[in-house]
């Protein structure tokens, strides 16, 4: 089952991090660069590869990488391994935080960050005083989400969310191998933006508020950890284990869904058993379905 969850957890990362930057693959495609290690065959499907390498090596070594200027650049390098030396390098020009309408036009900039002639002193020092306060036994829960809040606005490049799972990692809160952190963030995307926003106002001159970015870092843990408690914490072991599962899945599902959908948020259950557990909540009324065929999709019956 745990096996299940950080399988489902690596494909929702990899696709919900890239996703919130713009790139998008087919979720078939996802699964099959991620679990699969098959052949990228665009730039999209280039940045799931890296970001997938990249988030293996944090689940594999995450207690030995220090949070170092190196370490980070080790990061970007695997983020943009298959795009040949675009990564292991700070940002070269100039960038800001905007918000685009549907058509791509910016429509308001949030923040801008340091140029990029600052950013090496910068992450030296940010670097520098995450390890003395890491040292002086500073609260872990306090001190990463400060520190990832001073990486993204630096905005060096793209790596904060990894960044994150790595210092959670050094902190012994492991929800992140079993739980999405990223597919969270996507899911709260606008408050995650706003939080960012709010917090990083006034930054530059180092009066600026980082309340409202730590609780929304605190929220997302919260949320990782009660979800994984509802997956497994909850799970009775025995007969009935699978079918509390599937059922679990069905109940998290707002839209139609497929039998692939249930299959995918079902670790360590069959599609045999999925459709099994499918065809008795249609005859008790609980869902039903629309379409024929391959495009088939079940809906719930809320009563």
């Amino acid at each position: 089952m745990l096996q299940g969850l950080r399988n489902l957890a690596l494909v929702e990362s990899s696709e919900s991090s890239n996703r919130i930057e713009g790139v998008v693959a087919a979720h078939g495609r996802v699964e099959a660069v991620v679990l699969r290690n098959s052949t990228p065959t665009d730039r999209s499907e280039q940045e799931i590869a890296g970001y997938r390498d990249a988030l293996a090596l944090i689940h594999e070594s995450a207690t030995e990488m220090a949070f170092s200027v190196n370490v980070v650049l080790q990061l970007h390098l695997l983020l943009y391994r298959y795009q040949g030396g675009r990564g292991g390098h700070w940002k070269a020009t100039a960038n800001e935080i905007v918000e685009r309408d549907e058509l791509g036009k910016v429509t308001r900039i949030r923040f801008v960050p340091p140029g990029p002639v600052a950013v090496p002193q910068l992450m030296t020092d940010l670097t520098e005083d995450y390890r003395q306060a890491h040292e002086a036994g500073r609260d872990a829960l306090i001190l990463i989400p400060l520190a990832i809040l001073d990486f993204l606005s630096i905005h060096p490049f793209r790596a904060g969310r990894l960044l994150s799972l790595m210092l959670l990692y050094q902190a012994d809160f492991e929800v992140g191998r079993f739980i999405s952190l990223e597919r969270i963030i996507e899911e709260s995307k606008e408050t995650y933006y706003e939080a960012l926003e709010r917090s990083s106002a006034r930054w530059h001159e180092d009066q600026h508020d980082p309340l409202p970015w730590m609780r929304y870092f605190w929220g997302v843990l919260i949320a990782a950890y009660k979800e994984f408690e509802e997956r497994v914490g909850t799970i009775r072991p025995g007969r009935g284990a699978k079918e509390d599962i599937v059922e679990e899945a069905v109940a998290r599902q707002l839209k139609a869904f497929s039998i692939s959908d249930i299959e995918a948020e079902s670790p360590g259950v069959s599609r045999d058993w999925v459709r099994l557990v499918l065809r008795r909540l249609r005859d008790e009324g609980k869902i039903r379905l629309i379409g024929k065929g391959r495009g088939a999709k079940w809906v719930r019956v809320d009563k």
